[in-house]
């Protein structure tokens, strides 16, 4: 567990409770941080089920409530923020490789194919509850068996669900985005901040003298 100060970076956005990111991914930390929020890191140790015929909007919702849940009771007085991201080619649900084999099977499948990515977040805070998905299209350009491999080499796919990151090395892949870029590399920060702010755990920063 760490916390997170932002005092010295500029600011849109100030805590009025305490928060919880139940996450270790550096790509939803930095998210939030680029916000300005001060927050806590505790990652879920949950032991996530897998798909079982849901649909993926509905499956990362589910995953999402569940960490939340996970680690709610170890900050009774904070909110809470946890979500997952998965990816969908024709059908299928990719989350995050095991190998590289299985890198190399999903990067293959996404080549020249627009796919959807869908994160599910969760924000808990006491008695009030708020689950909410979101989808992005992805075209992504058609890929040489070389640059697969040249991208494997790399490392960057193995703990990305559908074996790459738009924000990193992957970006030159992607030819078009049909809606939320920030959805895509892990929270869908536009919906995530009417949420936190109509649950009123953060507030605009404005100084009396903005007024």
């Amino acid at each position: 567990m760490c916390a997170t100060n932002h005092l010295k970076r500029p600011r849109i956005l100030r805590d009025l409770k305490p928060l919880v990111l139940a996450s270790k991914s550096p790509r939803r930390q930095e998210l939030l941080a680029g916000l300005g929020l001060e927050f806590e890191v505790y990652p879920s140790r949950l032991a996530e089920p897998p798909a079982q015929g849901q649909q993926p909007e509905d499956y990362v919702s589910l995953l999402a409530g569940l960490k939340a849940r996970s680690v709610a009771s170890l900050f009774p007085h904070a909110g809470i923020i946890a979500a997952d991201t998965v990816v969908v080619c024709e059908g299928k649900i990719l989350g995050k490789p095991r190998d590289k084999n299985e890198a190399r099977a999903m990067l293959q499948r996404l080549s020249g194919r627009t796919h959807k990515v869908f994160t599910g977040y969760t924000i808990l805070y006491q008695k009030q509850l708020c689950t909410r998905s979101v989808g992005t299209e992805v075209l992504f350009k058609k890929l040489k068996a070389v640059e697969i491999e040249a991208y494997l080499a790399t490392g960057e796919p193995m703990d990305k669900a559908g074996a790459y990151a738009i924000q990193g090395i992957a970006s030159y892949m992607i030819r078009e985005v049909r809606g939320s870029v920030t959805n895509v590399i892990g929270l869908p920060l536009s919906e995530l901040v009417e949420d936190l702010l109509r649950l009123g755990l953060v507030q605009w920063e404005i100084t009396h003298e903005e007024l």
